[in-house]
């Protein structure tokens, strides 16, 4: 599997830090391509997160629209915007796709693969929701940063870690993860 993770200036790095490592780790996995948003380098610095590194991760700059996540011809699997904020939401809802993040997702929906976005902002506006619903209605997953609580975690890094899981579940990658009722 081939999945595109993009990382935007949202607050939130825990969960692309987590959601790295666990493809990096993913037999299934064999390439992973990382774009980062304009800010979104000073906001995993700020929140103290160090992203794993390694020979499948393939980092793009957010400005590179040759680069493979922009064409469908590259044939990406999936794709990650982890965390999300509202305003790439925004702006692939509405068709724009100015930057690489926004043009890989345009792709993902127009190829009809797999998009989920980890949306990280609360409360919602009924802007953001109408976003919300227009991609979901396109094809995309909103999976919101919204952490479970059926694990009994203990600590910051197990609570986030229950939303990570649910992304690599909606990729359809096996993973060990809290299954209730097990």
């Amino acid at each position: 599997m081939k999945v595109v993770v993009a990382i935007t200036a949202a607050s939130g790095a825990i969960y692309a830090r987590q959601l790295l490592a666990m493809l990096v780790a993913n037999r299934e996995v064999e390439r992973i391509a990382v774009i980062y948003s304009a800010n979104a380098r000073a906001v995993v610095a700020h929140e103290g997160e160090i992203m794993p590194k390694s020979e499948k991760i393939e980092e793009y700059e957010n400005d590179n629209l040759f680069a493979a996540p922009a064409s469908g011809s590259a044939r990406w699997d999936a794709m990650v915007v982890i965390p999300s904020s509202v305003g790439t939401v925004g702006r692939v809802a509405s068709g724009v796709s100015q930057m690489l993040i926004e043009r890989a997702a345009d792709v993902m929906l127009k190829e009809r693969r797999r998009l989920i976005f980890v949306v990280r902002e609360t409360p919602y506006s009924l802007i953001h929701l109408r976003n919300m619903t227009t991609l979901t209605e396109a094809g995309a997953v909103i999976l919101p940063a919204t952490p479970s609580f059926y694990s009994l975690p203990q600590d910051i890094e197990s609570l986030c870690q229950t939303v990570t899981e649910r992304v690599t579940a909606m990729l359809g990658l096996e993973c060990e993860r809290y299954e209730w009722g097990k």
